[in-house]
């Protein structure tokens, strides 16, 4: 059997900083009960990655519920394994192909009957994978995953079609993280944008957007699986709807402010969050959209990535140091109390200290809330690959460190500025064995897995609203991202 070490090397690429949790943290997912026909095979699905990925493995265990299957994320005592693979950093490549390898490794001691690969990683790599890892029953990228549910019955993997769920019956999605009540919806597919550093386009195409009628279909069923907020996610969320334009419909076809306005209409769901917000499509509708509406959180995601024009320009970027400054003085004008995120890249080849020093001058004078913060790595097949200068290993983590500790202070006082006053959050789990706190919540300035946290403070023992409850919380205390908080009784 193949091992890691045998397989392709990829350019390596760190994990991005999030302050207020470790990426390790943010990519925990906690495994699902059993969910289907009780006599149907069990399928686990295994997902790495980014959100929008776990969007992907939710439909999909959904297919495989509505086709007679039991699914659940625990491989232990699965018929069928199916990894849904993540091909964006290095980090995650070798955590993809170790986890395949494993399922492998089942199947060949007799525990498992089939392994099958799917996602980003086999989109792009698929074909050398095969040759590498033959263990594999079945390699299906992301462009041919509607063809999942039959190739696996073709095999003998589920049940025949005579046997399936009612189509009224068949969920549209499996809810598969820790925190039920919170989930995502992603809104379209693929990017059309061409950044130098990216190689999002090479593995799920050029951007797709889905249907109006169908994404609130779907957000309805989540609302009524008890989801209480949902995040918006997508390549670029702006661009939703310019690729319908292209069609029959013209101009006349739905863009994001139509989309939200459907969904808000056509489900109760109370937080709606926005996420992946380019500038340059940031518009005036939008802004004045998010100041209105009470159910879309004054809470924005617009990643900048740099805040030189000079490399803003060699990284491709769709907009410049000005229209970002246009942008968040429209939003901060309309919406006082915003929560304004981005993220940023330190070391994109070429970048000089001069380059850096205009980036921390933007990232003070704006003072975003939260910053995501990476070093560049190399993406083979991208521009930014072939291009001269990359920057020293060292030297990109001395930057990385110099604009953390700037954010550090900034998040520090903005936090600070919130001890006294009073906000509504959701609440994410309780805590029995803490002697200070007894649940951890986020309030609308604070997203899952990439801001910090709010601490509720309490006797143990006592009453406290359980997880997927909203609270009304007062602030008493200030972290670098995290707050802690008493319940309002």
């Amino acid at each position: 059997m193949a091992r890691v070490r045998d397989l392709p090397v990829f350019p390596v690429a760190p994990e991005p900083v999030r302050p207020g949790v470790s990426p390790a943290a943010a990519a925990v997912r906690l495994p699902i009960e059993p969910t289907g026909p009780f006599h149907g095979p069990r399928v686990a699905l295994v997902t790495l990655g980014c959100d929008k990925n776990t969007v992907d493995s939710e439909r999909m265990m959904a297919a495989l519920v509505g086709n007679g299957a039991q699914v659940s994320s625990e491989v232990a005592g699965a018929d069928v394994v199916v990894v849904n693979t993540c091909g964006f950093i290095q980090a995650a490549k070798e955590e993809s192909i170790e986890t395949i390898l494993e399922a492998c490794r089942l199947k060949e001691v007799g525990d498992v009957r089939a392994v099958v690969a799917v996602g980003c990683m086999v989109e792009r790599y698929g074909e050398e994978l095969a040759r590498e890892i033959p263990e594999v029953d079945l390699f299906m990228g992301l462009s041919q995953l509607q063809g999942l549910v039959p190739e696996l019955r073709r095999r003998g993997l589920l049940p025949a079609e005579g046997e399936l769920v009612p189509t009224m019956e068949r969920p549209l999605r499996i809810l598969s993280t820790e925190t039920p009540h919170t989930s995502y919806l992603k809104i379209s597919e693929g990017c059309d944008h061409t950044c130098a550093f990216c190689a999002i386009p090479l593995m799920r195409g050029l951007h797709r957007s889905q249907p109006v009628d169908e994404l609130v279909r779907e957000a309805a069923a989540l609302g009524a699986q008890g989801v209480m907020e949902i995040n918006i996610v997508s390549q670029d969320t702006t661009w939703y709807g310019r690729d319908l334009r292209r069609g029959p419909a013209g101009r006349d076809a739905p863009g994001l402010p139509e989309l939200l306005r459907a969904l808000l209409d056509g489900t109760d769901v109370p937080w709606y969050r926005l996420f992946y917000m380019y500038p340059s499509g940031i518009t005036p509708e939008m802004v004045e959209l998010v100041a209105t509406e009470p159910r879309i959180v004054p809470y924005l995601d617009m990643p900048i990535q740099h805040g030189s024009d000079r490399m803003l320009r060699l990284m491709r970027r769709p907009e410049r140091r000005q229209t970002i400054l246009e942008r968040v003085a429209w939003l901060r004008s309309a919406v006082p109390d915003l929560t304004l995120r981005t993220t940023v890249i330190v070391g994109f080849p070429g970048e000089t200290d001069e380059d850096v020093r205009e980036l921390l001058a933007l990232l003070e004078e704006v003072e975003f809330d939260r910053v995501g913060a990476f070093t560049y790595s190399v993406e083979e097949g991208t521009r930014a690959a072939e291009m001269e200068g990359h920057v020293d290993e060292s030297l990109k983590h001395d930057r990385l460190e110099e604009l953390m500790e700037l954010q550090r202070g900034i998040s520090f006082d903005h936090n600070l500025a919130l001890v006294g006053r009073r906000a509504q959050a959701l609440v994410d789990r309780t805590v029995d064995d803490d002697a200070e706190y007894v649940a951890v919540a986020r309030t609308a300035a604070q997203a899952l897995d990439v801001d910090g946290v709010t601490m509720v403070r309490g006797e143990p023992g006592s009453a406290y609203p359980e997880a997927g409850a909203m609270v009304d919380l007062e602030i008493v205390d200030a972290l670098d991202y995290d707050l802690v908080a008493e319940v309002i009784r």
